[in-house]
């Protein structure tokens, strides 16, 4: 087994409906802008990878603000000021890791097996939910590749071929875990397997190309997912 390779949001933390929609709709706030997004909103524009990306889209769909000439520094200045919000969440605890993350990960370490968190979100997000949750000591053993280190976000699976480019890997003998359609599609087109680990905004997508699809990951035939299990779906 070449690496374990997460997903971030609704993998390590289900940081979507409580995270960053809240983080999102504060930052609109706090810069004048009439836009909030309700939770099944926001499950709409979740189709869109990558966060400065799903609020042009919004804009582009719903109108620019008025006064508001320079398109590109508004996205920035709002995606700032939202990761921002969404770190002291993450920060003040509200938002704890999924299920069986910790366990499976300190197995791989212990195995000396590579990770890494390939995501679309903004690195200094990733890099917040990794230090603060899963500390330190973790965090100094897991690779991250996330935000602009890739320029097509996800279904594309440019942020998984940058890690296998970067870590040297042989795709199949990666496993990745994921949560959403548009990071599965991204992780096959990647040679890579997958595995699925439902949040609370991808309980109705389809997973037909995942090599497993679970609630999460201490729910696998009434125990727990290990290391020794992901190796199966390799020598396939």
């Amino acid at each position: 087994m070449d690496a374990l390779i997460f997903d971030c949001d609704g993998v390590l933390v289900d940081t979507e409906r409580d995270g960053h929609r809240v983080a999102f709709n504060q930052a609109f706030d706090q810069a004048g802008i009439a836009a909030q997004w309700s939770i099944g909103e926001y499950a709409v524009w979740l189709e869109v990878g990558g966060g400065k990306e799903r609020m042009r889209a919004y804009f582009n769909e719903n109108g620019w603000p008025e006064g508001r000439h320079d398109r590109d520094t508004l996205i920035k200045d709002l995606h700032t000021q939202k990761t921002s919000i969404f770190l002291k969440l993450i920060e003040g605890g509200q938002l704890p890791l999924r299920p069986g993350i910790t366990r499976l990960i300190d197995e791989a370490i212990a195995a000396e097996i590579p990770i890494a968190v390939c995501s679309t979100s903004n690195e200094r997000a990733v890099n917040g939910i990794v230090q603060q949750l899963l500390g330190k000591e973790r965090a100094g053993k897991i690779r991250i590749f996330a935000g602009d280190m890739a320029q097509k976000k996800k279904p594309d699976p440019e942020i998984y071929n940058l890690a296998k480019k970067e870590l040297s890997l042989d795709p199949a003998r990666c496993v990745v875990v994921e949560d959403s359609r548009i990071g599965l599609l991204a992780a096959k087109a990647a040679g890579m397997h997958c595995i699925i680990t439902r949040s609370a905004y991808t309980q109705s997508e389809t997973f037909e190309e995942a090599d497993l699809v679970l609630d999460h990951l201490d729910a696998f035939h009434g125990k727990s997912v290990e290391l020794k299990d992901l190796r199966n779906y390799i020598k396939k």
